[in-house]
């Protein structure tokens, strides 16, 4: 299997503030859309990039990014196994993930 077009680290540990906020499940979906990391595409490095909007960009047309359908897929599949699992960590669920992309 060769590497993936698009590569990004999964996401650390989801720095709940506790106290007032939201509860932690809906707390980290909201951190999880914005959070940054550096991203991969084809090679070109995306410093500290939110990793959410530019998988929407990717899947949105992924020949101007140098991707196929199914790459985008991929990194799009890849995002809800690594930030799902932080996400159910903190007491939410998959899916919730799954319908952003919807």
């Amino acid at each position: 299997m060769s590497d993936p077009a698009v590569t990004f680290p999964a996401p650390t540990r989801i720095p709940y503030p506790g106290g007032c906020v939201l509860e932690p499940g809906p707390y980290a979906l909201d951190y999880l859309l914005k959070w940054r990391a550096d991203v991969t595409v084809r090679g070109t490095l995306h410093p500290d990039t939110p990793v959410y909007p530019l998988l929407r960009a990717l899947l949105a047309d992924p020949a101007a990014h140098g991707l196929s359908a199914a790459e985008a897929g991929a990194a799009r599949d890849r995002f809800l196994e690594l930030a799902g699992q932080a996400l159910t960590a903190e007491g939410g669920q998959r899916a919730w993930l799954e319908r952003e992309f919807r």
